[in-house]
């Protein structure tokens, strides 16, 4: 049978454990006290605040929106429609919702095959302090800070122009070539839809673009890895190629989850080249198609307009939540264990 003295000892120590606690926590609250108390508050306030007001409720007023029937002229006129433009999405306008797609898929495939390849490639021989490093990265990452409208100007007028660009005048054997204008398919699936000429010569501007992008992340992360594990593997008598492939590539793994999410974050959400290059036939994707039908004379389709967002903002922010969420759990497993 336990006695007084027994059960006291542990509360007693229970209580300074809960005095020691306590005492920490005030501790750490007497840091924002007063004045640097509002200064945190508005520090983490008014990003959220701007945050939920800029990007959150737009989003879920564009899901409520995509049920209605709505020109975007007054409130008042907003009616409910339930699916109707979902319905129509997939029936009266599924050549161009469809087209728009594979247009959009060949693109997520092609920016990982040719340019987040070619961007590893380019910070690999970047990171070994090759002569005028400094002045190669300057530039194939300049494409990336140039406006939408030098972009556009540059391969509109310099390098598809269909009479003196440079494209024509490698290329084009002394003819006429109308890079952008050519809808004929090169890569045709089925019937109705397929990969067109001037979307091919749009994905080389866009490579143009992303490129660069890809070659800085990279060049950071490989600033990162450990030189020693380097120096071991190619003791142990590795190759380059096999040193890179299993010793550097490996500790790059922070860095391929955020060129996954990005490349097809971009992939996706692919608008603005495009766009400045006056969107020609045939290379719609889903954000040009929202676009169009937001934007109208007098007013435009709203609620359809909605409709192609929210099943934009359905597969990127589906796979983001989706790739990211499975990384980790496989990241915590390999450490359990």
């Amino acid at each position: 049978m336990a006695t007084a003295a027994d059960i006291g000892t542990p509360t007693t120590q229970a209580q300074s454990q809960l005095k020691s606690l306590t005492g920490a926590k005030a501790g750490r609250l007497q840091q924002f006290e007063g004045h640097d108390r509002w200064v945190v508050l508005a520090m983490l306030g008014i990003p959220t605040f701007l945050h939920v007001a800029l990007v959150w409720i737009p989003t879920v007023a564009s899901i409520l929106l995509s049920f209605t029937d709505w020109k975007g002229i007054r409130i008042s006129d907003i009616q409910w429609v339930g699916l109707r433009n979902y319905e129509q999405i997939f029936t009266v306008f599924q050549k161009s919702f469809f087209q728009a797609l594979i247009n959009n898929s060949v693109l997520l495939v092609f920016l990982f095959i040719g340019p987040t390849t070619l961007g590893i490639l380019l910070a690999y021989l970047l990171d070994r302090d090759i002569r005028g490093t400094r002045f190669y990265q300057g530039i194939f990452f300049t494409p990336v800070v140039l406006s939408l409208a030098v972009v556009g100007f540059i391969w509109k007028s310099v390098i598809y122009s269909t009479d003196s660009g440079l494209a024509t005048q490698l290329f084009g054997g002394g003819h006429s070539i109308d890079w952008l204008g050519n809808q004929s398919f090169v890569i045709p699936i089925g019937d109705r839809f397929g990969v067109s000429a001037n979307f091919l010569a749009i994905l080389v501007a866009i490579a143009w673009r992303h490129t660069g992008y890809i070659m800085v992340l990279y060049l950071a992360g490989l600033k990162s890895v450990d030189s020693s594990l380097r120096e071991a593997a190619m003791l142990d008598g590795s190759t380059e190629w096999q040193t890179f492939r299993h010793v550097v590539f490996p500790s790059l793994k922070p860095i391929n989850v955020v060129i996954v999410v990005i490349t097809v974050i971009e992939a996706l959400r692919a608008f603005d080249i495009i766009y400045v290059l006056k969107t020609p036939r045939k290379t719609e994707v889903l954000s040009i198609l929202t676009t169009n039908n937001l934007l109208g004379e007098g007013g435009g389709n709203v609620g359809r307009g909605s409709a192609y967002a929210t099943i934009l903002f359905i597969l990127c922010f589906g796979f983001v939540i989706w790739y990211v969420t499975n990384h980790f759990r496989n990241t915590q497993e390999g450490a359990d264990s």
